[in-house]
């Protein structure tokens, strides 16, 4: 996309990637693709906020020379160490020759530990600001969210907040703001992006709230790193990740299960019948054929996760055995867990299962339950009874 004037003499100049579908280590399904964003003010001094992920740095410089010349950039503000919105330095560092960078004493100890250059670097701490002319920058540093090293720029002239990845989404689209684009889709892909990559730290992410809006400064547009930038409604997003972080949940239950050859999908099916007759929202995911993306998203809002596996060599099956240490790195505290599973000649899915959430912050809601072989239908009703009784702690 072309240089897009977002405010007077505030351009966004990032870039669409269309094509991705996988992020952060293929950890992240991006169905519908992402953006790069980075920001460019004109002032008596110029600014540059955050570049792009290094493969598409020229189509950032060609965005760039849309304004200004690149040797006119004053400053460069490094929001975050990241490469996806790092890349670009070493391309475009050489081309601003008087340029500065700004950010915190944790992206400038990042910035040199990626790319080993000793670029002039000058370092920001909370309350702090940039004079560029008619307008400040002022800076909130903002660890955690999600590295150490994050912080948030924010322009009070123009209630601008240029959070990096905070407020984001993995949104590829020719339109640039909430209000061009369909509603649902969006916040669709704003939950995604929480759920994804920030839930562990719902609690960092709401002391930060809190003292932004402590701070009592207006904000009428969020502009961040990934995504559509908020115009429309800004507050919409804010509430979300109040709600998000603080661990607002429904009466909603995500079964997730690994089957060997359909014993534990038996069950599962069961269960989630047990459940549903309660007027339970349901999930049911077998996780060797699903999305791990879409079923963490639906985690987020539920207020129960039941777990189920064959046993295998006394253990539970590989791909549940994998998304457990996923969600025992959610830290899903609150949250109700049960278990359950077949086995053949002997057990052992079941206590494994509970043995790596036992950390978690969840809480063992009710004993798991297991069967030998395939379930007969009193087993079977079992699993619908384990079902209804999971159903009545929701409530």
């Amino acid at each position: 996309m072309s240089a897009i004037e977002i405010l007077p003499g505030i351009y966004s100049v990032g870039v669409v990637d269309w094509k991705i579908r996988n992020f952060h280590g293929h950890t992240y399904t991006t169905k519908r693709g992402s953006t790069y964003n980075a920001y460019l003010i004109i002032d008596d001094k110029i600014a540059l906020i955050d570049t792009v992920y290094g493969p598409f740095s020229q189509e950032l410089i060609n965005n760039i020379k849309e304004v200004i010349p690149l040797e006119k950039i004053d400053y460069i503000i490094a929001n975050h160490v990241e490469t996806d919105h790092s890349g670009a330095l070493l391309k475009i560092m050489p081309l601003c020759p008087k340029a500065k960078i700004l950010g915190t004493a944790k992206c400038k100890e990042g910035l040199y530990r990626h790319y080993y250059k000793d670029w002039d670097f000058q370092i920001v701490k909370t309350g702090e600001e940039l004079k560029l002319g008619r307008r400040t920058l002022k800076f909130i540093e903002a660890p955690m969210i999600h590295w150490p090293d994050s912080m948030f720029t924010y322009c009070p002239q123009d209630s601008l907040l240029m959070p990096n990845d905070a407020f984001g989404q993995h949104f590829a689209t020719s339109e640039r703001f909430d209000d061009q684009v369909d509603q649902s889709a969006l916040m669709e892909e704003a939950e995604t992006y929480y759920a994804n990559i920030l839930w562990p730290l719902g609690p960092v992410i709401l002391k930060k709230i809190q003292e932004v809006q402590k701070l009592n400064i207006p904000i009428k547009m969020i502009a961040p790193s990934h995504g559509i930038i908020w115009r429309k409604d800004p507050g919409k997003i804010i509430e979300a990740y109040i709600s998000w972080a603080s661990g607002n949940t429904k009466n909603k239950v995500v079964i997730v299960y690994e089957t060997m050859w359909g014993a534990t999908a038996k069950m599962a099916a069961k269960i989630a019948q047990g459940l549903s007759g309660q007027g339970i929202e349901v999930k049911l995911y077998d996780i060797a054929q699903s999305d791990r993306t879409e079923v963490i998203t639906q985690m987020l809002t539920a207020k129960g996760f039941l777990f189920g596996s064959s046993t295998h060599d006394n253990d539970m099956l590989p791909n549940i055995a994998a998304f457990l240490e996923i969600v025992k790195g959610l830290k899903p505290k609150g949250r109700l867990i049960s278990f359950f599973g077949s086995f053949g000649w002997a057990g052992g899915a079941v206590s494994e299962m509970q043995e790596v959430l036992k950390d978690s912050g969840a809480d063992f809601a009710i004993p798991g339950i297991s069967f030998k072989y395939v379930p007969d239908q009193v087993e079977l009703e079992s699993c619908f009874e384990f079902g209804g009784k999971f159903s009545k702690l929701l409530k």
